[in-house]
């Protein structure tokens, strides 16, 4: 009996995926630990694994859908000694629940078959699926991909049932009228609703572009939301002088022969952790049976990718160098911008950092990622005026955030850990030892 692949929960909150693409095809032979295909869920592209051998006898879910539920059925296997031509009869599985794959229109007595030589349209408005090289053939011909019944899986159009329609010589596709605009705003500045989504458009600002949410935008929200919500969120500001560690940072760089690059959001990473390290009491998150104080500090660092952003993180980072530090965080940097991360890698922390500085944000105040219990925003080192021995002077100074939330982290609290990170930041040489 076909051995059913289905779309694996890749995360403990996932719903659904994207198939991105399928390494196997129908007929190669598998083994356990093959790389069957790649699934982008809302933070990353990953790769799932065979865990069965075999032949890929079917593919259910074809490259680029949207959508697939957790549980659906992608692929079955066959055993050996089973055809691929077989019908997988008691093991067939219902068609996944992919956005763009269509449904097959049913067959019914009352619904007159098409003509013999035009191919049965597609229903007005929906979602039309085809190949890439069935789009350009049928583009280069002029031909209406409504118009084409496909024989491909669920329906979707491939080369065969372009050739096949343009031999019948079904007529190309007229141009049809562009859609019309958006009614104007009324006069006086009110919006005007658009659609059926409600769509607001200014009066003015038309046309405009409606981009589609992407998984990781959703997943953005609705966590932004839900802690803006359920988190009593305050904020205590700290300033510290970086001159020194600007020194430091350019002696090692210097010495270090090419081997490591550090950053100051290296330092940062570093002074945070060792501050935790002091300050247990702000490596803690809340939860209905009492505050949870985490034995690990496993430093979160915001990194913006395409469509949202991701959160690496440098585990047990107390416990590293600068070096180490440094490489870390250019390695799993890359890789999250590639969407190459392994789950365990950027899900779960005990405290986050968000730093705007590279983009010469003075200060602001960044959003807690549940469930952790605060997060460190960092500003832009910038030269300003400063009173020393009661002298005015110039120093590099730089602006640092930490959003807290009450439940868990007192604001006594939350100033002692800033006053362990401000220690640190302008003494780096205690970071060495």
């Amino acid at each position: 009996m076909p051995i059913e692949i289905t779309m694996p929960a890749l995360s403990p909150t996932m719903t659904e995926g994207n198939l991105a693409k399928w390494l196997k095809h129908e007929g190669d032979p598998v083994r356990a630990g093959d790389i069957l295909a790649e699934i982008e869920t809302d933070k990353a592209t990953m790769e799932v694994e065979a865990v069965d051998e075999g032949t890929l006898g079917r593919i259910m879910v074809a490259d680029g859908a949207q959508g697939v539920k957790v549980g659906a059925v992608i692929a079955l296997l066959l055993e050996e000694g089973e055809s691929a031509a077989a019908p997988p009869s008691a093991a067939a599985p219902s068609p996944p629940a992919a956005r763009p794959v269509p449904a097959a229109p049913p067959a019914a007595a009352s619904i007159p078959a098409p003509a013999p030589s035009v191919p049965a349209a597609a229903e007005p408005g929906e979602r039309i699926v085809a190949s890439p090289l069935a789009r350009r053939m049928a583009a280069k011909a002029g031909l209406d991909l409504g118009a084409v019944q496909g024989t491909g899986p669920h329906g979707r159009i491939v080369k065969s049932d372009i050739e096949a329609v343009l031999a019948k010589g079904v007529p190309a596709r007229q141009p049809s009228a562009p859609p019309p605009l958006p009614p104007p705003a009324p006069a006086g500045g009110v919006p005007a609703a658009l659609g059926k989504d409600r769509v607001v458009a200014l009066a003015g600002n038309l046309p405009y572009q409606l981009v589609p949410h992407t998984g990781m935008r959703r997943t953005i929200a609705r966590r932004l939301t839900e802690a803006k919500q359920t988190i009593p969120h305050f904020y205590l500001t700290i300033e510290c002088v970086l001159d020194r560690l600007l020194e430091i940072r350019a002696d090692l760089n210097k010495s270090g022969t090419g081997e490591y690059r550090l950053s100051v959001n290296d330092f940062i990473i570093r002074a945070s952790a060792l501050a935790l390290r002091k300050v247990p009491e702000a490596n803690a998150s809340w939860s209905d049976d009492g505050i949870l104080l985490w034995d690990a500090v496993d430093v979160s660092v915001a990194v913006a990718i395409e469509g949202g952003l991701i959160t690496p993180i440098i585990k047990r980072a107390d416990t590293k160098g600068l070096a180490q530090i440094s490489t870390e965080m250019r390695d799993l940097g890359a890789r999250a911008k590639s969407g190459k991360l392994k789950l365990e890698e950027f899900q779960g922390g005990t405290f986050s950092i968000s730093n705007l500085g590279m983009f010469g944000i003075k200060e602001f105040s960044a959003v807690i990622n549940p469930p952790q219990g605060a997060i460190l925003a960092i500003g832009a080192g910038e030269q300003r005026p400063i009173v020393k021995n009661g002298a005015l002077g110039v120093a590099t100074v730089m602006s640092s955030t930490l959003s807290v939330d009450h439940r868990v982290v007192d604001g006594a609290t939350g100033a002692r850990f800033l006053q362990a990170y401000k220690k640190l930041i302008e003494d780096p040489l205690s970071m060495l030892l």
